[in-house]
């Protein structure tokens, strides 16, 4: 392999960017990231963990844009399980079925998101047409 080839743009790939599976994948379940200037330079770099949506935020970056020791650190294994149904809709196809054979992330994506601000609940002691709306 020439010089060349090893220093082409997207020679490394998505499988080279992903860790090899979900165990590598070290990132904090607390406090505040502040991503690196590669990562999201001149936009927002600092992410609450603790907040769902700027989590879910830093992970689509993370994972669209980081290389594997990127994703190893900032990315949280438990915390990229819960997010899965939510945040794998935003993914490219190609990276979210990479993501789903490689960190076993498959299985999280049938279980049903938990219900975000303004979804129908059934109410208490009504009868529930399926709907998620009171009859």
């Amino acid at each position: 392999m020439s010089l060349t080839d090893l220093l082409r743009p997207g020679r490394i790939g998505l499988a080279g960017r992903l860790p090899a599976r979900l165990e590598d994948l070290h990132g904090p379940e607390r406090g505040v990231i502040v991503l690196p200037r590669h990562l999201a330079w001149p936009g927002m770099r600092e992410f609450d963990v603790a907040d769902d949506r700027l989590r879910r935020s830093l992970y689509g970056l993370v994972l669209t844009q980081g290389r594997r020791n990127d994703l190893a650190r900032f990315v949280n294994p438990r915390l990229l399980i819960q997010d899965w149904p939510l945040l794998r809709s935003s993914l490219d196809p190609k990276l979210r079925r990479w993501c789903e054979r490689r960190l076993a992330l498959r299985g999280q994506a049938s279980q049903a998101a938990p219900p975000g601000p303004g979804s129908p609940e059934p109410a208490a002691g009504g009868a529930d047409t399926g709907a998620g709306w009171p009859e």
